[in-house]
């Protein structure tokens, strides 16, 4: 597990910049997520193309040599990453994961402009007040009439 790559620290700067405030690779969090952002109860990976298989990616081509190899590679670390955000996602935590070829110059802004307005989307949502609707005005079934009628 590589840290401070140079896509994990596009994400961090720009993060930074928009006043979001964030922990690096947690240690008591399932799978060391690379952004942890407690206020949001979000957490962001910044995955490779290669290194966590990213299907339809132009960036992920596996090599002509030791083939199985990588594919088993390829394959475990795709399984761990869904077991680990599943457990994150047990334990509360939103997950988001940013993908290397989503930070390319070409696109990297319209990518992080989208991040931030997740984690706003996100936290205006946890703390949104929910309004309960009684579905059913019926008497129960142990409930006698009222005597006031």
């Amino acid at each position: 597990m590589n840290q401070n790559t140079k896509p994990e620290i596009i994400v961090r700067k720009y993060l930074f910049s928009k006043g979001f405030r964030y922990r690096l690779n947690h240690a008591r969090l399932p799978g060391h997520p690379d952004i942890v952002l407690r206020k949001y109860r979000n957490v962001i990976f910044v995955n490779g193309c290669f290194w966590h298989g990213h299907s339809g990616c132009k960036y992920f081509v596996l090599p002509k040599t030791n083939t199985e190899f990588w594919e088993n590679k390829i394959k475990a670390n795709k399984e761990r990453d869904v077991k680990e955000q599943r457990e994150l996602a047990a334990m509360g935590w939103h997950c988001i994961t940013v993908w290397e070829c989503q930070l390319k110059s070409t696109i990297r802004e319209k990518t992080l402009e989208s991040l931030a307005y997740t984690l706003n989307h996100i936290f205006l949502n946890d703390r949104s007040v929910k309004e309960y609707k009684i579905l059913e005005e019926r008497l129960m079934v142990a409930e006698s009439k009222p005597d006031f009628e």
